[in-house]
């Protein structure tokens, strides 16, 4: 679990870093889910957790062609952000 944690951890501070900010938020309170909506520029990525437990966050992008992308690494997320941002003009 510590894992996750750290994952968590990592995408926050590069989020931080770049400067992404947190366009909406959801919770169903029946599943005790909330549902971050982050974004920068053109890219989106959503982050999803039971009652608050940051060690179950699951983060989901999309690529550039409007693949969902499951990101188990920090490097899932930033090689989706930089060729999505690779591709503005």
């Amino acid at each position: 679990m510590n894992n996750m944690r750290n994952l968590h951890d990592k995408v926050h501070n590069w989020m931080n870093a770049i400067g992404f900010r947190l366009n909406a938020s959801q919770k169903n309170r029946k599943s005790k889910v909330t549902t971050n909506h982050y974004f920068f520029e053109t890219f989106n990525f959503f982050e999803k957790n039971t009652d608050g437990d940051l060690n179950n966050s699951k983060f989901l992008c999309f690529d550039m062609y409007g693949e969902k992308v499951n990101v188990r690494s920090l490097l899932d997320i930033q090689n989706a952000f930089f060729e999505n941002i690779s591709q503005l003009k």
